[in-house]
């Protein structure tokens, strides 16, 4: 084995910790990415760090208030490109020309427009060695924010479909009983699910229906999502538990030019957010609407029915991953529910076909987690 191959080795070992650490803040740092760094010299790392939240000091300063010696020579490695910009704290390039570090390795790229390569471009014209590792590492890095970095290209949110379901692709009986197709534990993933996404979506079918809360009851949850109804009439109902809590907990409803008046000016008095989506389809209005979510630094949105609002979402071309939960019993019946309405497609070789999926039993379900799209 070649010295270049064993440095490179080391590289991955490092920034591969820098992205473990990263991963501990899931759910918090929204709108910010995720970001772990290691700080590594003499071949000992002598210091780690990760942002924790928004406004908290970025993972590189945390690394280096973290060193247990002088940092100056050390290698940093981080998840994500250092920045170079003010924001709610200061640019955390001028960190690490300080602390005299000799060389940065990082994983992956910020898309933004006020980074993009910004801060790697300071850093080697100030004469510190800087090296990007792609590859698998770099791909893991980029998963790990996938929200943040479809916000950044799109201006939209990441949409990630969750659906329970059972073997033969029913989420509900023709009376529109689906209480419980998955398990406990199933539902307890999907609440942490909810607790690390900005947003939680169902169409005004499931709302009334369900008249369900949309939070995350789940311990160690770091802030609750903004609740979010496409409901294009604006039918919510003023004693739904959604709009008695509206005041405590964000609930956005989505409704198209055809909503009333009277009803939206009732809603936004009890607290509920209206936006209105343009767009002569019902596609072209989810795109909208995921336009004004994301003007509302709202990154990534789990969408958890129903049918027809997924299926919207399907043709719109809004799906970037599908959680899947199939539970092994049947229903039958041509009258109960599907997991997907819309117009969908007419040939097989139309349908998106998932990048990657991964496939778990929890509790006697099957979950089946399927990637459409990297960013």
């Amino acid at each position: 084995m070649t010295a270049e191959t064993l440095a490179t080795q080391r590289d991955e070992r490092h920034l591969m910790r820098a992205i473990e650490l990263a991963a501990e803040a899931r759910g918090c740092t929204s709108p910010n990415p995720l970001v772990g760094a290691v700080i590594v010299k003499n071949g000992r790392t002598i210091g780690e760090g990760f942002h924790h939240a928004a406004g908290q000091p970025h993972a590189e300063r945390e690394a280096l208030a973290a060193c247990s010696e002088d940092p100056a020579g050390a290698t940093l490695y981080v998840s994500l490109e250092p920045c170079a910009h003010h924001g709610r704290t200061p640019p955390c390039t001028d960190a690490i020309m300080e602390a005299g570090i000799a060389r940065v390795v990082i994983a992956s790229d910020d898309p933004t427009g006020k980074a993009s390569g910004r801060g790697l471009g300071i850093l080697r014209d100030e004469g510190i060695e800087v090296a990007v590792l792609d590859g698998d590492i770099g791909e893991s890095a980029r998963l790990l924010n996938q929200p943040f970095r479809k916000h950044a290209k799109t201006g939209r949110p990441l949409i990630v479909w969750k659906a329970a379901m059972t073997l033969d692709g029913k989420v509900a009986t023709a009376r529109g009983d689906s209480k419980w197709i998955s398990s406990d534990a199933s539902r307890a993933r999907a609440h942490r699910w909810r607790a690390e996404c900005d947003a939680v979506a169902c169409g005004i079918g499931t709302a009334l229906a369900d008249d369900p809360l949309l939070n995350a009851r789940v311990e160690g949850v770091a802030r609750q999502p903004t609740r979010v109804v496409f409901d294009a009439e604006a039918r919510l109902p003023l004693t739904s538990k959604l709009v008695h809590t509206a005041r405590e907990l964000p609930v956005i409803v989505v409704c198209s030019r055809a909503a009333s008046r009277t009803a939206t000016e009732a809603l936004i008095a009890a607290g509920v957010e209206i936006v209105r989506a343009r767009g002569d389809s019902e596609s072209a209005r989810v795109t909208d609407a995921l336009h004004e979510l994301g003007a509302r630094d709202i990154q990534s949105v789990l969408l958890e029915g129903g049918p027809h609002l997924a299926g919207a979402f399907l043709d719109a071309g809004e799906v970037d991953e599908a959680r899947v939960f199939v539970a092994p019993m049947l229903v039958g019946g041509t009258r109960s529910r599907g997991a997907l309405g819309g117009g969908g497609v007419e040939m097989i070789g139309e349908a998106p076909r998932a990048l990657a999926q991964t496939v778990e039993t929890i509790d006697g379900d099957v979950l089946i987690e399927a990637r459409f799209r990297e960013w």
